[in-house]
């Protein structure tokens, strides 16, 4: 069994940043995520830690495909997942 690759959320946004450069992902965006409970979190001490790979298939998951003419510019439509 391969242990979860627990992380901050810095690491896991270096994480991300590695396999697209361009990203536009954030760091206040994974923290609301954290932060809302979207993402399960280990306390150790003062740092939170969650899963990287969880928060990586969240985030390439969490919005749906809408056609370009259903979508008004500026809305982005997430699902509850």
């Amino acid at each position: 069994m391969a242990l979860p690759r627990m992380r901050t959320a810095e690491r896991v946004l270096e994480i991300i940043r590695e396999g697209d450069p361009d990203t536009e992902i954030t760091l206040h965006y994974i923290r609301n995520l954290i932060n809302s409970g979207k993402i399960p979190v280990v306390y150790a001490g003062r740092k939170k830690l969650v899963d990287a790979d969880k928060m990586i298939d969240y985030i390439g998951n969490a919005y749906e495909a809408v056609p370009s003419e259903q979508v008004r510019p500026g809305e982005i439509r997430q699902v509850s997942i």
